[in-house]
């Protein structure tokens, strides 16, 4: 045990406590708002899902301890062949069968006898591809990223991982994730605006052709539903609140309800009903709307500056980074907390479809939670190699 020991003590001098502390404090709220979300279900299931949780947040805290005292720059430029390969076979483990799950409509779970969790590939494997597309990028900066064949190499590597992701799991709220970091990482990488005003063409294109094939299918639905839900469409008033609506009006009510201050812990109204007609994804996609109902503006808020801290802790330590990879990688991470905390945040307040995306570090879910905490240990170890900004100016030259 003398490794562990050396990680503990090499943390310890140089590690991100600050961002440790925030991402504890941040899992511990979210796992008193997951037991008075699952109290319905203490009597078929006990507190299982607590217990669970419990457990990724202490194997999620080990995984940052360790990751915390890994170069990252040269456990990339080593072993890039190997999270690819990675990557790929992982995400292909949903098709084997015996190993796939389906869940919500999507097979996007894999279970090993003997695990008592599920594990979602793609949600591990966004780790990865940040890992990777950071380093792809920064090799393409030293030549010029923005030249075509820079583009054609980048949206190529994002082909291969979210079309497989696509394809194999059809879970089409992840591939928005990585669609996003994606597009987030070449614009911290560089690349020139031109590029995304072309592809901001080419995406509302496809859209445009493909739309009349989906519009009626059920992630059409989806959309459409909050399209007239804020154009107040009176005509699909229905649709709105007892249709595909149904799961967006309960979580807005639950949220309203709760005013200022909320109705009390473990007082809520639909979070304490045994029906699952009232909140339906309570303690995973709606565990906001939990914290809404029972307590309130002033628990949801502070939620949301829990986050804000984290992301711009990952922003500080990008801005400190000793090398173009680490700080890219740092800067991904900050963008996949803020565009999955907005997704899921709009979704309960019935201003975005729903996408089937957890609240990181509040909602329930082993994978989630450890893979969270282990991109949050890569940011403590590009914190532990920071270089102060002169030397880090004169590093770069």
């Amino acid at each position: 045990m003398s490794w562990f020991k050396d990680s503990l003590r090499d943390f310890w001098e140089r590690g991100d406590k600050l961002l440790l502390c925030l991402c504890l404090l941040a899992s511990g709220y979210g796992l008193v708002l997951i037991y008075s979300a699952t109290r319905y279900l203490v009597n078929s299931s006990g507190n299982r899902s607590v217990i669970v949780q419990t457990a990724g947040i202490l194997l999620g805290t080990v995984v940052y301890f360790l990751i915390s005292s890994v170069d990252i720059d040269l456990f990339v430029e080593k072993s890039w062949k190997l999270l690819l390969v990675f990557n790929l076979g992982f995400n292909l483990l949903v098709r084997v069968p015996g190993l796939g799950v389906a869940r919500g409509g999507n097979l996007s779970w894999i279970r090993f006898p003997g695990l008592p969790i599920d594990i979602q590939p793609a949600e591990v494997t966004k780790l990865t591809f940040v890992l990777l597309f950071a380093f792809h990028c920064a090799k393409l900066q030293k030549r010029d990223i923005s030249r075509p064949t820079s583009i054609l190499f980048l949206v190529a590597h994002l082909g291969l991982t979210a079309g497989l992701i696509a394809w194999a799991t059809k879970d089409f709220g992840m591939v928005l994730v990585y669609l996003f970091l994606f597009a987030f990482m070449c614009w911290m990488a560089g690349v020139k605006l031109r590029w995304f005003l072309l592809g901001g063409i080419a995406g509302g294109g496809a859209i445009a052709f493909i739309w009349p094939k989906i519009s009626d299918s059920y992630l059409g639905q989806r959309i459409t539903v909050v399209i007239d839900h804020i154009m107040g469409n009176q005509e699909t008033l229905y649709a709105q609140t007892q249709g595909r609506g149904w799961q967006q009006t309960r979580s807005i009510l639950a949220i309203g309800s709760g005013g200022l201050f909320g109705q009390g812990y473990l007082q809520g109204i639909q979070t304490q009903s045994p029906y699952e007609t009232s909140l339906n994804a309570r303690f995973t996609d709606e565990i906001f709307a939990v914290c809404g109902e029972e307590l309130g503006f002033f628990g949801c808020l502070s939620i949301i500056l829990l986050l804000c801290a984290i992301i711009a802790r990952c922003v500080w330590v990008a801005h400190r980074a000793p090398s173009p990879t680490s700080s890219l990688i740092a800067m991904g991470f900050a963008g996949m907390l803020l565009f999955q905390s907005l997704l899921n945040i709009g979704m309960c307040l019935y201003v975005l479809p729903i996408v089937g995306l957890t609240l990181p570090f509040f909602s329930y879910g082993g994978s989630s939670i450890i893979t969270m905490f282990a991109a949050m240990g890569v940011v403590s170890s590009i914190k532990t190699r920071s270089l102060p900004s002169w030397l880090k100016d004169r590093y770069q030259k």
